[in-house]
């Protein structure tokens, strides 16, 4: 997978781009490297981003626009947030959602 150059010449050079077919075996060497694993996706037992206390080593998920994180995902997870909706549409898209969640994190740990 390339990055387009005009759109990501900031980031390019500092981020690592790994292409795997399957998430599973990477949430779990992220827990082995002591990742908290932490997926944005509407459960019956998703916490309220706004009340959620984010780990200092957290490794966010964010699912499929249109289907969400995968079932095999979502059982390896420790926790799973949710943004909260009034009225419609009852979700927000994707890098909407993430740029929140991200924010939300970065307010708890301002420091990195």
């Amino acid at each position: 997978m390339k990055l387009d150059p005009e759109i990501a010449r900031d980031a390019s050079s500092s981020v690592e781009l790994v292409c795997r077919r399957s998430l599973t075996p990477v949430l779990k060497d992220l827990r082995q490297q002591g990742y908290q694993l932490v997926g944005l996706e509407q459960t019956t037992d998703s916490q309220d981003l706004h009340h959620y206390a984010f780990p200092r080593r957290t490794a966010l998920v964010i699912g499929n626009e249109r289907s969400g994180i995968p079932d095999e995902a979502l059982a390896v997870l420790d926790e799973t947030i949710e943004i909260p909706v009034w009225g419609l549409p009852y979700s927000y898209n994707a890098a909407t959602a993430t740029c929140m969640a991200l924010y939300e994190y970065c307010r708890q740990w301002p420091d990195g």
